[in-house]
């Protein structure tokens, strides 16, 4: 994975993240493709970023590619 989509990889920057909010309980989250409970930071192999994450990844990318390679 490149180092653009690394910093956005979390379930809450993916397209099956779902919030769940009900009167009087806490919040709790949901991934739609796993079935099951999760947290907005943790992270899983079967990661889609939503729209305007992956926008965001490839601007960030095209910007990189301008700037010529990366130092290290």
């Amino acid at each position: 994975m490149e180092q653009a989509a690394q910093r956005y990889h979390c379930c809450a920057t993916c397209q099956h993240f779902e919030v769940i909010k009900e009167a009087a309980k806490k919040t709790t989250y949901h991934c739609q493709r796993l079935g099951y409970q999760t947290q907005p930071s943790y992270q899983f192999n079967c990661w889609s970023p939503k729209a305007t994450v992956a926008a965001k990844i490839e601007r960030e990318r095209k910007k990189n590619e301008a700037d010529g390679p990366e130092r290290t």
